[in-house]
């Protein structure tokens, strides 16, 4: 399976909504799907920035498509429940590209104490998935969980998800990632026993020019280079375009850039999962703990 940007279908008469969709990887996301037809929700934190990157993503596009602000802080749950509430009365939601994410920051908390990585990137995204299972399933929508390559390392410590035992932010940041994966594979599986016909997949960008880099030092120089001899942002985006769009996407499939390994490419196709993200033992456990820290439950039952 090779993947290209030009094997993206017309998406007229669908719906997306980008998490993290005002820079970066997400903002080529949302700017391919708009430019294939789709209607795009760019959900976002920062209102500001969101009206930009739809200011340039509207000003360069050539046919068809809508795009549109919808006001998301995946730090807090509130905001969670009120964007899946206004994202719920859309016509229609044929894609959810959970891309948005925090990369190694100083140490803080947020949902349930939980330190912010974990926080942002697997339970903010766990509880607004949740809460669009029913929206998705109308239409066979798919779910697609933005991993990285950093989770092939990486395990989940139940005992210390609120950092107060030490805080590494590069374990961290692999755990949170791996937890993307986890849940990805967790739920296309209790979707496929529950019936649904939604799916849901998962990808990485492989080693891409990024805003995440902004919590490293000298982290805008570093992602420079990247653009230049990795991936472009654009390039990281293609592997999410791949599992949202790709007719041949399975659900619990992972997808990645066809470089060298998987850490570029201006192809996509089938990833490696580490072990770990493939025990299923350990992703219904981290089902059940993500139900216990955001009070919402998908309401599927175990595979």
């Amino acid at each position: 399976m090779s993947f290209t940007f030009g094997d993206i279908p017309i998406q007229q008469g669908r719906t997306a909504i980008v998490t993290g969709a005002n820079t970066g990887i997400g903002f080529e996301i949302a700017r391919a799907l708009a430019a294939k037809g789709a209607r795009v929700l760019l959900a976002c934190r920062d209102g500001d920035k969101a009206a930009d990157a739809i200011a340039r993503i509207d000003g360069g596009r050539e046919q068809g498509g809508e795009t549109e602000y919808l006001h998301l802080d995946l730090a807090n749950l509130a905001s969670v429940r009120e964007a899946a509430e206004t994202a719920a009365k859309e016509e229609r939601i044929d894609m959810l590209v959970n891309n948005a994410g925090v990369m190694m920051p100083p140490f803080s908390t947020a949902t349930a104490g939980c330190e912010l990585q974990f926080a942002v990137n697997h339970l903010g995204h766990f509880a607004f998935t949740s809460l669009l299972l029913d929206k998705l399933a109308e239409e066979g929508g798919r779910v697609g969980m933005q991993s990285s390559i950093a989770h092939r390392n990486a395990d989940i410590d139940f005992d210390n998800l609120d950092g107060s035992k030490g805080y590494d932010k590069t374990k961290f940041y692999g755990q949170s990632k791996l937890a993307n994966l986890l849940f990805a594979n967790e739920l296309d599986r209790r979707l496929r026993k529950s019936g649904s016909k939604a799916q849901a997949l998962a990808s990485h960008p492989g080693i891409a020019a990024s805003e995440l880099t902004r919590h490293i030092k000298g982290g805008k120089v570093f992602s420079s280079i990247v653009g230049t001899v990795l991936n472009t942002s654009e390039e990281g985006a293609l592997p999410a375009l791949q599992a949202a769009t790709d007719p041949a996407a399975e659900g619990g499939g992972y997808y990645g850039p066809y470089g060298f390994k998987e850490t570029r490419g201006n192809t996509s196709g089938r990833a490696v999962q580490s072990k770990c993200a493939q025990d299923e033992q350990l992703a219904a456990r981290l089902w059940d703990k993500s139900v216990e820290l955001t009070g919402i439950d998908p309401g599927l039952a175990p595979a």
